[in-house]
């Protein structure tokens, strides 16, 4: 069962750690994210610390809005938005060329950047109060299986992540489908929780 939304105040605690560089497990309709805020590069890089993440794997920064997106995306090709306005909020995921600004921690030391706009309530609550990106992978150690719960994050991390909010099971459970929108024909990155068919039947 997906929580509809959480007390403001687990919310409030989970943004406060956030802008004090902390990690916070929040869930989205996929899996569980494991959320640092994506302008300090320094509480980026202790994501990849507790998953034992590979450094030159990219993360995926959650967004509020599609119109979020300048802020983050030097350009936003027609086919990207054209998806966005199908599919967000939802379990797709984008990848533009980076913004200049936008730290290379978070993109693996690509010029690519990639970015979604995630559906569950919870996320969206977070999001909103937060007021920024939040670069977030799947809460769990590297290679290991992805969470859709909340016990599942805190049996992973137990005292190493002080803040899970628990918004009960995720819907979809299954990672989401990443398109390039790089060059000129959209590519499919990886297959996820937007059908291959649900894409190729509907195509911008």
């Amino acid at each position: 069962m997906v929580t509809a939304r959480l007390p403001q105040d687990e919310i409030d605690q989970a943004v406060e750690a956030l802008r004090e560089g902390e990690v916070v497990a929040f869930p989205t309709e996929t899996v569980y994210g494991l959320g640092a805020d994506a302008s300090n590069p320094d509480a980026v890089r202790k994501v990849f610390e507790m998953k034992g993440r590979p450094a030159t794997h990219p993360l995926i920064v959650h967004i509020e809005h599609p119109r979020a997106l300048e802020r983050w995306a030097l350009a936003v090709p027609p086919a990207a938005v054209a998806f966005a306005e199908k599919f967000w909020p939802g379990p797709l995921t984008l990848v533009l060329r980076r913004a200049p600004a936008v730290d290379l921690a978070i993109t693996g030391g690509q010029d690519t950047i990639a970015i979604r706009v995630p559906a569950h309530p919870v996320a969206q609550q977070l999001l909103r109060a937060f007021g920024g990106g939040i670069a977030a992978p799947s809460a769990n150690r590297y290679g290991r299986i992805s969470p859709t719960r909340a016990e599942h994050v805190r049996e992973e991390f137990g005292e190493d992540l002080r803040i899970v909010l628990d918004g009960g099971d995720c819907k979809i459970g299954l990672e989401s489908t990443i398109v390039s929108c790089v060059d000129a024909v959209p590519r499919i990155l990886r297959p996820g929780g937007i059908t291959l068919t649900q894409l190729f039947h509907w195509s911008p």
